[in-house]
């Protein structure tokens, strides 16, 4: 008598179904990570911003009010690949916003959303302080979760 060799059809089912749940589970986690990548941008197209608050404060002993003051480009000039602009504000804040508005490619989750470092100067020092009212804590860095850097 002859055996045939091969699978039988419950064992393939249960590989698809084992399959099916792995998927569930990692596409979701996936599309968490895509967003965290883009929220990542901002703090390299943050940190020439930053520089330049600095000195200036070190300089004038006052924080600047916009992007010329601050001695950087318009802020629609300071641009990534899913940041739209970079901004310096009142007090010397850096507002950073994200954009799906073609060529920029930041997730439906953060778009026209923002992330705003704050300055504080402690015995010549500056803190940053990193704060978003409207993107979800768990796309957001540790930093950024926990306040300062």
């Amino acid at each position: 008598m002859r055996r045939d060799a091969g699978f039988t059809l419950i064992e393939l089912m249960i590989v698809v179904a084992i399959i099916a749940i792995l998927a569930a589970i990692a596409l979701p986690a996936y599309q968490n990570y895509i967003v965290r990548a883009q929220i990542a941008e901002c703090s390299a197209l943050v940190s020439p911003a930053k520089t330049a608050v600095t000195e200036f404060f070190q300089n004038t002993g006052g924080f600047p009010g916009d992007n010329l003051v601050a001695g950087l480009p318009a802020s629609t000039d300071i641009v990534g690949k899913f940041v739209g602009e970079v901004e310096v504000g009142a007090g010397g804040s850096i507002e950073c916003t994200y954009s799906s508005t073609a060529p920029r490619r930041a997730n439906a989750q953060i778009n026209n959303l923002s992330l705003v470092w704050t300055p504080t100067s402690t015995a010549g020092s500056i803190t940053w302080t990193c704060t978003s009212a409207a993107i979800p804590q768990h796309f957001l860095s540790t930093i950024c979760r926990t306040g300062t850097n």
